[in-house]
């Protein structure tokens, strides 16, 4: 499906949505029908790779355990499981409110009516039992069970239930957009750590070969076949270099850390691959068809209903213009004397009463939640189209990342080959007097900084494969 086949169907729910009775056409999905070859079947829905689960993309026994654990442990994901509880809460109270309400009551009170009233001459005339008269003091007791139901005639109260219901689904989807990003990042930086760890193990092979070459350095002064200053360059750009050793431990630790983080746990060291960074393969990636990607990502599945609750939300507040019909009922027993409650039936109390009531003059707090209602929903569309922008842009911008860090990785490569060798010839041409120090000093920097440029380098490729693939709806399935 074309992206501007969808922004035209979502221009026109922008534009008509908050209008009761406005048919959305079906151009889109016609069009989508259209241009799927026949080919695509529901057998290949497979060819996208956001609909691999998890463990099957990602094969290292160790990442599987840690993103495991952050499943289970991550407060985030945690947060975002209350916010579903809450949603479901938030759908069970209005779903209560389409019931009638049934409740009790008991009540003790005392009363005097002043003697110069309607109510106290009557009294002062009226004789409870012959000869007895009403007391001054009347008390009042009372226990009965009264019910209220608001019956629904406009479907405000069903369209608000609905709402809700797709309020509670797009915290489902927000819970699945936070496992496929947790996924992700776990996985970044587990690869990050890994490439943290071949670039120590370069640094360190570099410090070795410097030795190397300081001592030889240092032998060559003595047979006054080199200076002081040959020497001082040579340790010092040992120093350099095992000054950058501390920075690589630095960051390993601050990446164990941060996968701890996201593990919920405190800092422990991390089990991880020990070798064959550079041979890690990289997972092979097919995006499918642009309706997958629509149907798999959980922000646009979430701003989707996002949407279809703003535009109930739009009918609720409509329908506060018209009047509500409720109806109450009660049955009790009342007296003046506790003694006179069982006597039945005469204080038997019953009422039955049916409301209608609607607003006439100052609709202005009525129009200012619909208003308010037409506004979100305009946001909801608005934020409805950026989902499916942001969406095709990152899958694109992926695709392109990993074919050109495919291009770079291989010039990388052939690049250090040319540099290994370009160290033994600098070496040789030393010894032999054919070349000076700072050429040897700059040979081995050169080919310290490509090694460790190819070890990025490869990082980026495995990131770029895990991002397209959280950018693809994976990691939640």
């Amino acid at each position: 499906m074309k992206i501007r086949n969808i922004f035209a169907t979502l221009g026109m729910i922008g534009t008509c949505m908050i209008y009761a009775g406005c048919h959305v056409p079906q151009v889109a999905q016609k069009q989508e029908n259209k241009e799927v070859p026949e080919t695509y079947s529901v057998d290949q829905d497979t060819l996208n790779t956001g609909l691999v689960k998890w463990r099957d993309f990602f094969t290292d026994p160790n990442l599987a355990v840690l993103i495991d654990t952050a499943l289970k442990n991550n407060q985030e994901l945690n947060i975002t499981l209350q916010e579903i509880e809450i949603a479901r809460n938030e759908v069970r109270a209005k779903k209560g409110e389409l019931l009638p309400s049934v409740g009790y009551r008991a009540g003790v009170g005392i009363d005097k009516a002043g003697r110069y009233t309607s109510q106290g001459a009557g009294d002062a005339s009226t004789e409870i039992t012959p000869g007895k008269k009403v007391p001054d003091y009347l008390g009042d007791f009372i226990v009965g069970i009264n019910a209220n139901w608001e019956v629904d005639i406009w479907n405000k109260l069903h369209n608000a239930k609905d709402a809700e219901v797709d309020r509670y689904l797009s915290t489902i989807e927000g819970k699945n957009f936070v496992l496929s990003n947790l996924i992700a990042e776990v996985a970044n930086s587990y690869y990050e750590l890994l490439s943290l760890d071949y670039q120590l193990d370069i640094v360190k092979q570099n410090i070795a070969l410097q030795k190397n070459a300081l001592e030889i350095v240092k032998v060559q002064k003595q047979a006054a076949r080199a200076t002081e200053l040959a020497v001082q360059k040579f340790e010092a750009e040992v120093k350099s270099t095992q000054s950058r050793e501390f920075e690589i431990r630095q960051g390993i630790k601050e990446t164990e850390n941060r996968i701890n983080f996201l593990l919920a746990r405190y800092p422990q060291p991390i089990a991880r691959k020990e070798t064959g960074f550079m041979d890690l393969p990289l997972a092979p990636v097919s995006t499918g068809v642009p309706s997958q990607l629509l149907a798999n990502r959980p922000d646009i599945r979430q701003a989707e209903l996002e949407l279809a609750a703003s535009k109930l939300d739009v009918k609720v507040a409509r329908a506060q213009f018209y009047p509500s019909f409720d109806i109450s009922a009660m049955i009790g027993f009342n007296a003046f004397n506790p003694s006179y409650l069982v006597k039945f039936p005469e204080s038997l109390i019953t009422s039955l009463v049916g409301d209608l009531a609607g607003p006439l003059i100052n609709k202005n707090a009525i129009k200012a939640q619909y208003l308010t209602a037409n506004a979100r929903q305009l946001q909801a569309v608005y934020n409805y189209e950026r989902s499916i922008l942001s969406g095709y842009i990152e899958v694109a911008n992926q695709l392109s990342n990993i074919s050109n860090l495919q291009q770079t990785f291989e010039q990388k490569q052939e690049q250090v080959k040319v540099l290994n060798k370009s160290v033994d010839v600098s070496n040789a041409l030393y010894k032999a007097a054919r070349a000076d120090y700072l050429e040897v000093l700059t040979t081995q920097r050169d080919v310290l900084e490509a090694r460790l440029e190819l070890a990025e380098t490869k990082k980026n490729q495995l990131g770029a494969v895990v991002n397209i693939y959280k950018d693809l709806g994976g990691g939640w399935r």
